[in-house]
């Protein structure tokens, strides 16, 4: 498995979708995939169209649901799927602003 330290050294780096299901914002990760790839995730105001995108810690990342538009940070990599206390510590909600 490939070691999660960006190779431009701006950090430790993991996969939108890996992120998004680890962290629990998504039911399964072929859903992150698919929000991926399918365009719908911005990561910094840029859209994203690929599922292997990297996120790092600091970063915005918006996204489509049910109810409307979720904007998160992330503040932590998670290293594995854990419990929603453990997926909670890794992001920090915000709110749109109308």
């Amino acid at each position: 498995m490939a070691d999660p330290v960006a190779v431009s050294g701006h950090g430790p780096t993991l996969r939108i979708d890996k992120y998004l299901w680890f962290v629990r914002l998504c039911k399964s990760r072929s859903n992150a995939q698919k929000l991926a790839e399918d365009g719908h995730i911005r990561v910094n105001g840029r859209r994203i169209e690929r599922a292997h995108a990297p996120v790092r810690a600091g970063d915005l990342i918006t996204f489509p649901e049910a109810e409307g538009v979720r904007v998160v940070r992330v503040t932590a990599l998670p290293t594995r799927r854990g419990g929603a206390p453990e997926a909670q510590g890794c992001y920090e909600e915000l709110t749109v602003g109308h």
